[in-house]
Parts: structure tokens; C-alpha cells; sequence
């Protein structure tokens, strides 16, 4: 298959997008909220039949799971989208030079974003609205899992592009095949960034094949580490949260670090988890302090591996550290950057992890599982981006734009 034509039509489109005015683009984001969900029924049908082939014990079935209440929220994410302020056009900085050449700093979308992604639907609609919003054209390769789901959601948006009169190709899904993927890997010249999103391996491969600039939505490794002076109440509640509100994304929490002044307590923490029949990897003294109250069939002993797992599922890894220092030596070694908490009533501690540890998201006395778009007040994400470069954390509007010079003068000549 050429598809060449895909990524061609897609360039020319992304110069429609500046005559879309503001109140056309949040019109038909609004349009779009309602569509999706009069066509809840034929959605989840299609839903169903990508459902159907896959295991339901794998982790990426409840990503790919969709009902009605999921499309209300994607539905209502595009509403909050709708109403944010454009990004485009802020003037980041002006001046006029001794020369009397004044120059602005202007932001202007991205271009072409190309997104890869595994059995998420949700992303579909996600980056659409994102990257409407800013003016910038999506080129979507969703996962054969979730191919019959994306292409329903695709038709939705679609149907709204035309009931606006906007060329349709403003959103592009590529066909599932694999080799749809290696053809964007490659589309340089016509999209100009590729955000990839999923699982690490995913990740890694399109970083290293990619010729196109890669902005990595990495992996969640996530840690919550319990101090000293940790409320136990609050403990108990972020840690279950962290764990068991939804296992299957990437903010789940993956390890727990308790202080090893607190192993008396280690047992009441945790006791909230064998309800969420949470099965834990403890380390030698955690397991000790842990084998006479917590159920011997969710209780394992730890292997090394089980440190530095992302696990996207109902399982969770325990360690007793000596202290603060030890919890942040741990959490550099093992940590993806993704999100990472600290529960302690001890000002001093908290300003140290929050200072100290290198990740996307740092939270202090809260469930990592704030970590994302919507919670963020961004309406929606892209991805959460691990990365340093451009983009830190949940994406949303503003990390969709870049800038430009825009340079006026009179006449003058460099001399």
C-alpha cells in the first residue's frame, strides 16, 4: 500500500487549519462530545468485537474496555477541552531592537502530530481534540486490538468534520497493519513530530527506528514511599488508591517504600490492599512483619525483578528502607520519571523528596493517580511525556504548540 498519499494529504490539511476560527473549532469539538455519545451503542458494538479477541486477563483489556460511562467521560473531556483558552498566537516575548526591528516570539502549532498507539481508544478522541484545538493535523496508527473501536470513533469525528465543511484529513487513522507503523516511522518531511504511547517496548522501538523527532510517553514505574512521620490513615487510603483505582494505567503504583521505624505499622498500612485482593512481592522483613496478617496466597517473596517493574495489574512490591536518603537512592535506581509520592507530616522530608527526585510528577500526601491531563486541568492529554526535552509530564495544549519569530522592520539592511 502507497502510503504516501496518507501523509501528503495530511500536510496540505494542516494549512486549512489556520482559517479555522475559535468559535468554529470549539463548535465542532462540542458537536463531537454529543456525537460520541449518540453513538454509544454502535461504538461499543464495535468495541465488543475487537473485546473478543483478546484474553481478559491480559493488563490491556481494560484499557481497551469501553461503556457508556467511558464515553460520557471521553465525551465530557472534550467539553473541557472546548472550553480552555487557544494557546495559539500568545505573544511569548517582544521587544524592539536599537535598530528599531521589532520582534515578537509567537506560538503556532506543531504541524503534523503522528501518535502510536496500543489498544487505547480513548486516545483517538483524545488527540483529535487536542490537536484541533491547536491547529495541528493528527495521524493516528492505533493497535490492531483496538482496530474496529478506533475506526468507529474515527467515522464519528469524521461525520463531524463534514457537518462543519473542515477537510476530514485533520484526522488521519492509518490502517492497523504493522506496516502503516513502519511507513510513519518514516514519513519525515510530512509529519513533524511522533509521540508513541503504550507499553516500553513499544516505546523504545519507535524512539530507536524513528526519523521523525520523537517525544517518548514512557512507562510509569511508580513509588510511594512511607516516612517516619507518615500518617497512617492517610497512608492507608493513598496507597489503596494508588494501587487499585484503575491497575491497567501508567500512573498505577508499582512499589511501596516503608520506613523501617514504621514496620510495626506495615501491616495495618497495607491491610486495605487484601480487601482489592492485591497480590504483594515483599522484601525479607516486610514479608516477616506481614505473614501473620496478610492472606499467605496474595503474599509472595520478592525477586529482584519485581523492583523496577511496571506491573498494570492487581500487584505491588514492598521494601523497608532505612530512611529518607535510602527511599530516594531506591527510587533513582528504579524509577521511569514518570510520577513518584512521598508520605510524611515531616516539612523537611517532603522538601527534600519534592527538591530531589527526578520524575515528571512529584506529589507529597497524594495518590500518584492524579497524574494526568483532565486532573491536571488540561481537558485532556496526549501522553505524559518522562521526557526533559520540550515537553515534562501530561501534555496538553500548550506542549502542542511551538513558536516562530515574526520580525518587522522598515527598510533596514544588515550591515
Amino acid at each position: 500500500m502507497d502510503y504516501k498519499q496518507y501523509f501528503e494529504k495530511a500536510k496540505q490539511a494542516s494549512r486549512t487549519l489556520v482559517g479555522v476560527g475559535k468559535e468554529t473549532t470549539n463548535a465542532v469539538l462540542t458537536d463531537l462530545a454529543e456525537a460520541l455519545v449518540a453513538n454509544t451503542a454502535s461504538i461499543l458494538t464495535e468495541n465488543v468485537r475487537d473485546l473478543a479477541k483478546m484474553p481478559i486477563e491480559d493488563p490491556k483489556y481494560d484499557r481497551l474496555k469501553l461503556s457508556a460511562a467511558r464515553i460520557a467521560d471521553i465525551a465530557n473531556d472534550l467539553i473541557n477541552v472546548a472550553g480552555l483558552n487557544s494557546p495559539l498566537g500568545k505573544i511569548l516575548s517582544d521587544k524592539t531592537l536599537e535598530n528599531q526591528l521589532h520582534i515578537q516570539k509567537v506560538s503556532v502549532p506543531l504541524g503534523v502530530v503522528g501518535v502510536i498507539y496500543e489498544a487505547r481508544p480513548n486516545v483517538t478522541a483524545d488527540v483529535f481534540s487536542l490537536c484541533f484545538k491547536t491547529g495541528n493535523v493528527a495521524v493516528l496508527k492505533g493497535g490492531s486490538d483496538a482496530e474496529f473501536s478506533n475506526l468507529a470513533i474515527a467515522k464519528v469525528i469524521h461525520e463531524v468534520l463534514d457537518k462543519h465543511k473542515i477537510n476530514r484529513d485533520v484526522l488521519t487513522l492509518l490502517p492497523a497493519e504493522r506496516a502503516a507503523t513502519e511507513a510513519l516511522l518514516n514519513a519525515r518531511g510530512f509529519v513533524d513530530v511522533l509521540i508513541p504511547r503504550g507499553s516500553q517496548s513499544l516505546i523504545t522501538y519507535v524512539r530507536e527506528n524513528s526519523k521523525i523527532p520523537v517525544i517518548e510517553t514512557g512507562a510509569g514505574i511508580v513509588h510511594t514511599y512511607f516516612d517516619e512521620s507518615g500518617d497512617l490513615e492517610k497512608g492507608k487510603a493513598i496507597i489503596f488508591n494508588a494501587k487499585t483505582r484503575r491497575v491497567s494505567v501508567c500512573n498505577s503504583l508499582d512499589c511501596v517504600l516503608i520506613n523501617q521505624n514504621r514496620l510495626n505499622d506495615l501491616s495495618a498500612l497495607l491491610s486495605p490492599l487484601a480487601d482489592g485482593n492485591v497480590e504483594l512481592y515483599a522484601d525479607e522483613r516486610s514479608y516477616d512483619a506481614l505473614k501473620a496478617t496478610y492472606p499467605a496466597e496474595l503474599l509472595n517473596h520478592a525477586a529482584p525483578d519485581h523492583f523496577g517493574t511496571e506491573f498494570l495489574s492487581l500487584k505491588l512490591a514492598v521494601k523497608i528502607v532505612e530512611d529518607l536518603n535510602d527511599a530516594l537512592n531506591h527510587i533513582a535506581k528504579y524509577s521511569s520519571k514518570h510520577s513518584e509520592a512521598i508520605i510524611s507530616e515531616d516539612a523537611t522530608n517532603i522538601a527534600q523528596f519534592l527538591n530531589e527526585v527526578d520524575a515528571a510528577a512529584v506529589y507529597a500526601n497524594a495518590s500518584t493517580g492524579f497524574t494526568d491531563g483532565a486532573q491536571f486541568g488540561l481537558g485532556a492529554e496526549i501522553g505524559i511525556s518522562t521526557q526533559k526535552l520540550h515537553a515534562r509530564g501530561p501534555m496538553g495544549l500548550e506542549e502542542l504548540t511551538s513558536y516562530k519569530w515574526v520580525v518587522r522592520g522598515t527598510g533596514q539592511v544588515r550591515g
